[in-house]
C-alpha cells in the first residue's frame, strides 16, 4: 500500500486509458471477465463491453478514481495502526448484512463476520460475483441487499 494515497490518484485522473487498465486489471476474476466480455464478446451477468466503458467513463467523469482507491489505504491504514497499537477495534452495533461473492478477492466465512460483527443480521454465500458484484450481476445484487434488510422492514 503506497504511503501516499494520492499517487495512484494522480494516475488514475491523469488518463483515462490510465484509469481503464486500474480497473480491468484490479483482480484475476475481474480481468478474466471482462476480458471474455471485450475479446470473447461473451458476457459475464452485467459485464458487457458497453458496460464496462460506462463504469469507467463515470468514474472518469465524475473524477471520483482517487477516492476510491483512497478508501482501500484509509481503511487498511486503520486497520494497521489498531493491530500495531494492540487495540481493538470499536464494537459495530448497527444491522449488518454479509455477502460473499465467490469471486471476491477475499472470502470470509461466517464465524470471521459473526466476530467482527456481533450483529450479524444476514449471511449469505451467492452462487456468482466478485468483486464488482453490482456491476457483474445487479440483479442478484440487488436481491441480497432486500434479503439483508429484510429483517429491518
Amino acid at each position: 500500500m503506497p504511503e501516499h494515497p494520492q499517487t495512484i490518484g494522480y494516475a488514475l485522473t491523469d488518463t483515462p486509458a490510465g484509469l481503464a487498465a486500474w480497473m480491468l486489471d484490479h483482480d484475476a476474476d475481474s480481468y478474466q471477465k471482462i476480458t471474455r466480455a471485450f475479446l470473447d464478446k461473451q458476457p459475464v451477468g452485467g459485464l458487457t463491453r458497453d458496460r464496462v466503458l460506462d463504469n469507467i467513463t463515470l468514474y472518469w467523469l465524475t473524477g471520483t478514481a482517487t477516492s476510491s482507491a483512497r478508501l482501500y489505504w484509509e481503511s487498511g491504514r486503520t486497520i494497521a495502526a489498531l493491530v500495531a497499537s494492540g487495540k481493538k477495534p470499536s464494537k459495530i452495533s448497527v444491522p449488518v448484512g454479509f455477502t460473499v461473492f465467490p469471486g471476491e478477492i477475499f472470502q470470509a466465512p461466517r464465524a470471521w463476520a459473526e466476530k467482527v460483527y456481533p450483529n450479524l443480521t444476514y449471511f449469505h454465500q451467492a452462487a456468482k460475483g466478485g468483486h464488482f458484484a453490482a456491476w457483474e450481476e445487479p440483479q442478484l445484487f440487488s436481491e441480497e441487499l432486500r434479503a439483508a434488510f429484510q429483517s429491518l422492514r
